[in-house]
């Protein structure tokens, strides 16, 4: 894992110094039992299915993943030089932990996984993604979904 100390000091202090945005407000709503939960994952790796658009710089968008995917039908173009791939070429749950999910509903710890998952491309100005992330919100709610994982990349 990369740590900021690892880094040169002129990069350590823009990463330290990025803003980071406040909200006015914070959403709650109380989820079920997580053995009742229906979980969908939100990465943001970069992921996208072989064929769908590559993720560019700036690119506040995001990909559909459906649940039933094999890894071999993913792609990631995660465009920031300083990320490191080693962990997706080795195992796809390091970023989309599908496998875990499907175990954990199998041993009926969560209720059920969700059809369809999301990737957005990190390294991204969160406000580029808001219209997104609305977009994605009201699919989740669309899909059932009471909670999700967040995979940060």
């Amino acid at each position: 894992m990369v740590r900021l100390s690892d880094y040169e000091p002129r990069e350590r202090r823009h990463l330290r110094d990025l803003p980071c945005p406040t909200f006015t407000t914070t959403p709650f709503v109380r989820p079920p039992e997580l053995h009742r939960a229906r979980i969908a994952i939100v990465s943001t790796a970069g992921l996208q299915r072989r064929g769908d658009a590559p993720f560019g710089i700036g690119d506040g968008g995001y990909r559909i993943i459906p649940a039933a995917i094999e890894a071999d039908e993913l792609v990631m173009s995660h465009i920031s030089t300083n990320f490191d791939r080693t962990g997706f070429q080795m195992d796809i749950n390091m970023v989309l932990p599908l496998d875990r999910l499907r175990e954990l509903a199998d041993a009926g710890t969560i209720g059920s996984v969700a059809d369809y998952h999301y990737s957005f491309m990190g390294a991204t100005d969160p406000g580029l993604m808001k219209t997104s992330a609305r977009a994605v919100a009201k699919l989740l709610h669309g899909d059932a979904v009471d909670a999700v994982v967040l995979v940060p990349v």
